[in-house]
């Protein structure tokens, strides 16, 4: 029975290998900057969602290393029973002060943010409308609840309104609308102005993640709320510290009593120990850094690093969709013309993921570029001048 069984298992790993969609696990082995070592060579490296540079940033270094001497290095438990250290009410009470929120809630992963605020929300008798691109956490998250759902086509705002009037007239007790605020794989924004709208006209919830926004968009990169000018009008706001804030972890910033019904029935909050204290203290030190003068300057190299590179691009003749953020794009079609189009660049020094299906649709495959605020002007210029050789070489451009 076991032998059979394993057998299964191998067959699906040769049908990835046969696909040309079996990858090994890169691996670094020097600190997470612009130029690291990966799979054991020196490469410029545009994988990394460090948008500001923070996770090396000495900032943050000197905080974790404090908390370790004030605090240790684990929490000992899950939050409601001992693992609720004041650190961690502390970084929750900037978090909201930056989200321009009533509260926050911190949780070890932003997966484990969007199944807790979404499963606590939803139960039997309620209706989720989620855009058909959003993260995988949401995904899995709305599959996890008894409720009914509903997809609407990416940004298609028209097919939302549809929806909305379809499902008002089932009487479900709530509605959620989530949607991604910046996507992922594409780089683009979602059209919030219109979502709120429609939210406040039919009288659902709407739910924002934030995970690539924060850091990016907005006042201080306070993401896409701020960006829209919607404070106060969105209802949850899910947020990542593993990009932007250059650490680990995850928030949802919110009112105080869907804080409080998280903290009661959350089953990710419930049931995980908490975020270690090195953590805690590096993420408020994150938010102090974006807080300040500091945190608008790197925004602002940020973004002219990520208008220069989609410029560059673009002149070259690259597909680089719809993306309107440092997510960059290089559609190129086929699967096995991805993986090799990435494969060429790293043996070029730049390191950039290939990405297929079914994480993108088939037929939409790409090399996923990431710009940071910590590219300097030669690193760019040494990734395009590979780009436009390695392009030209399989006939992309």
């Amino acid at each position: 029975m076991r032998a059979r069984h394993i057998a299964c298992i191998v067959n699906e790993v040769e049908a990835l290998k046969k696909a040309g969609l079996y990858r090994r696990l890169p691996l670094l082995s020097s600190e997470q900057r612009p130029t690291a070592i990966i799979n054991g060579k020196k490469v410029v490296n545009f994988s990394a969602n460090n948008y500001l540079g923070l996770a090396t940033h000495p900032k943050l270094r000197e905080a974790a290393k404090k908390a370790i001497d004030d605090y240790g290095v684990g929490t000992g438990g899950a939050r409601q029973i001992i693992g609720t250290m004041d650190i961690h009410e502390e970084l929750e009470r900037k978090i909201a002060e930056f989200k321009h929120t009533e509260a926050a809630l911190v949780f070890p992963s932003g997966w484990m943010a969007n199944a807790a605020a979404i499963g606590t929300l939803l139960s039997e008798g309620d209706v989720v409308i989620s855009d058909e691109l959003n993260h995988a956490s949401i995904i899995d998250a709305i599959r996890l609840t008894k409720a009914d759902r509903e997809i609407f086509p990416h940004l298609d705002v028209q097919r939302l309104q549809a929806i909305l009037t379809e499902v008002s007239s089932k009487q479900y007790r709530k509605i959620l609308i989530v949607t991604d605020g910046v996507f992922s794989m594409d780089g683009d924004i979602a059209p919030l102005k219109e979502i709120v709208a429609l939210s406040e006209k039919w009288g659902a919830i709407t739910m924002v993640d934030d995970a690539h926004a924060v850091g990016v968009l907005g006042d201080h990169g306070r993401g896409t709320v701020s960006h829209f000018g919607l404070d106060g009008l969105v209802h949850i706001q899910m947020g990542t510290l593993s990009k932007a804030f250059g650490v680990v972890g995850g928030y949802i910033a919110c009112d105080r009593e869907f804080r409080e019904l998280m903290e009661h029935r959350a089953r990710p909050f419930l049931f995980s120990t908490s975020p270690p204290p090195p953590v805690i203290a590096a993420c408020i030190a994150a938010i102090d850094l974006l807080s300040g003068d500091e945190g608008e300057e790197l925004i602002n190299r940020l973004w002219q690093n990520t208008n220069y590179f989609k410029k560059e691009l673009n002149h070259m003749g690259f597909n680089i969709g719809t993306s309107q953020t440092p997510i960059t794009p290089i559609i190129v079609g086929e699967e096995n013309l991805a993986v090799q189009f990435s494969e060429r660049l790293f043996e070029e020094g730049v390191f950039a993921q290939a990405v297929a299906y079914p994480t993108v649709p088939k037929g939409k495959a790409r090399v996923r570029a990431i710009v940071t605020a910590q590219h300097s002007e030669a690193e760019l210029q040494q990734a395009l001048d590979a780009m436009q050789r390695v392009g030209k070489e399989l006939s992309i451009i």
